[in-house]
């Protein structure tokens, strides 16, 4: 059996109008210091987000959920954030925001495979 490390995950939320509170589901952020991974994946449900606010801003809410997903990957392509290491990436990404895409609460859990945890969770909590 392969080693099972501690990973901390956090969904990502799209909150079309921050005033009225409504939210769903939009992708998943995972970090395991283990193996210095982070990483996240994402899903836009644009018809959820249309039916919330049909004035919403498609092309603005992908970019700011591709704008998560560089910042995982690093590099200077990624901005400032992009160049830390990947916990102090992580820890960035999860810190509250009041805009459209905003981080939920920091959850933990044992994975021997932090990539294939992304997936699973990604496919369990957002589509």
């Amino acid at each position: 059996m392969s080693e099972r490390h501690v990973f901390e995950y956090a969904l990502l939320r799209v909150v079309p109008r921050i005033e009225r509170g409504e939210c769903f589901n939009a992708g998943v952020l995972v970090y395991c210091r283990a193996r210095s991974f982070v990483a996240a994946r994402t899903h836009l449900a644009e018809g959820k987000l249309l039916a919330l606010d049909p004035g919403a801003d498609l092309v603005g809410v992908r970019a700011a959920l591709r704008g998560v997903e560089d910042v995982c990957v690093g590099g200077k392509a990624a901005g400032q954030a992009g160049l830390d290491d990947a916990g102090r990436r992580f820890r960035w990404l999860i810190a509250p925001r009041s805009t459209v895409v905003q981080p939920g609460p920091v959850h933990t859990g044992l994975t021997a495979d932090p990539a294939a945890e992304v997936e699973r969770l990604l496919d369990l909590l957002v589509r």
